[in-house]
């Protein structure tokens, strides 16, 4: 058996991330799922990219504010203690609007944890290929 607590203000925050990111998942030795806190303030994306993901699944649990997250069909807003899921192929872009007047906590899980599994997405090049 083994158990853990983790601290996510003990985790060091990754660095060149558009937002914070702090891998709570990792730093709790985790392998099969990647468990991540973002904090976002008005104007930041969570992300690196628009993007999708191959195999991964993702949900996103909102700890605190709104977040907003784009899909190639519509924009969501989720609010303060839901949950957004992501299936693999489907394309987003998690945010927090720069209109927004506070923060957005986020703690996001993927599994499997795999690495490179990310794509960028680009909506206009979809677009272009339709018209």
């Amino acid at each position: 058996m083994g158990y853990r607590v983790v601290d996510p203000a003990d985790v060091d925050p990754a660095p060149d991330r558009p937002c914070e990111l702090r891998r709570v998942g990792e730093a709790a030795g985790l392998e099969r799922m990647a468990v991540n806190r973002f904090r976002a303030r008005p104007g930041e994306e969570i992300p690196l990219a628009y993007h999708y993901h191959d195999e991964q699944e993702e949900l996103f649990y909102v700890v605190a504010g709104t977040l907003a997250v784009e899909t190639p069909d519509r924009t969501y807003e989720v609010s303060e203690g839901s949950l957004f899921a992501v299936d693999p192929g489907s394309p987003q872009r998690a945010h927090n609007p720069a209109e927004a007047d506070d923060p957005v906590t986020v703690l996001a899980v993927g599994a499997p944890p795999v690495a490179d599994d990310a794509n960028p997405y680009d909506p206009d090049a979809e677009s272009d290929a339709e018209g």
